[in-house]
């Protein structure tokens, strides 16, 4: 009578040890297969956000060939400073107290050669330059009060109360830069600046009006290390000390009638 029951104990007892060991083993199929699917979802996100890349690039390459074809090579090289004005990032600064009257002064900047000074450091010290440039720009807009409008990448779309403040921080960065390809911790970085101003038309936080234009098209003529500032910039600020031009020079704008005096800033003094 005895043997029966101790039997069937026995026989409970190797059914747990059983059961434990599918429930240990049913634990680690779902931790395994949990893993397997972050692995896949984290896949699967990267793959997407390689496409959204992809699509971007494809994107800039057809809009980039479109411009050639249509307008020539030295459209495309212009039209990261000219398009800042119509889709960069808005910066959302106050600019209610610089366009109180509708007048303001905008500086555009620009990295000369961008692309191609990024091919030759490579993506990684590129990356590194442009938030060295970035942060130093900003650094010196602020020690100026200017307000960043806009920026992308290699440009920057700079607000101005008054003229004067303008010119002097568009020199402040040439120095500023000039001083660190002296130092050779630029990579040979270049940057040329145009400045203009005029009654501009201010929508939310954005500024539009043939002004703007004007001072991105100002930009796109001048070149590496240099400022040029139009006629009205130029009869408002005063010469001397720091602040000196040379004779000027007339220009053609690409959407403007006529032709059109810019005056290059002497940033030596």
């Amino acid at each position: 009578m005895g043997a029966a029951p101790a039997s069937a104990v026995y026989a409970l007892a190797a059914l747990a040890v059983i059961e434990a060991a599918g429930l240990v083993a049913v634990s680690g199929l779902l931790v395994r297969s949990r893993r397997e699917a972050d692995a896949l979802r984290r896949r699967v996100d990267t793959r997407n956000r390689l496409l959204a890349s992809s699509r971007e690039a494809v994107k800039t390459v057809w809009h980039t060939a479109n411009l050639v074809r249509r307008e020539g090579l030295g459209a495309a090289v212009r039209s990261s400073i000219e398009e800042l004005a119509d889709w960069a990032e808005v910066e959302r600064p106050d600019l209610a107290r610089v366009t109180h009257d509708g007048r303001v002064v905008i500086l555009f900047t620009d990295i000369e050669g961008s692309t191609a000074l990024n091919e030759k450091i490579g993506d990684r010290a590129w990356v590194k330059l442009i938030a060295a440039h970035d942060k130093l720009v900003r650094r010196l807009v602020d020690q100026h009060a200017g307000h960043v409008v806009k920026s992308q990448g290699d440009g920057f779309m700079i607000a101005f109360s008054q003229a004067e403040q303008a010119v002097r921080c568009g020199i402040a960065i040439q120095r500023a830069l000039h001083g660190q390809a002296t130092s050779k911790r630029n990579n040979g970085l270049r940057v040329r600046i145009g400045i203009h101003m005029g009654r501009s038309v201010r929508r939310g936080d954005d500024l539009f009006g043939r002004n703007v234009a004007m001072a991105a098209r100002i930009a796109g003529q001048a070149a590496g290390g240099e400022i040029l500032v139009s006629q009205p910039v130029r009869d408002a600020v005063s010469d001397g000390g720091e602040l000196c031009f040379d004779e000027g020079r007339d220009t053609e704008l690409k959407g403007f009638t006529g032709r059109h005096r810019l005056y290059r800033v002497d940033t030596r003094r």
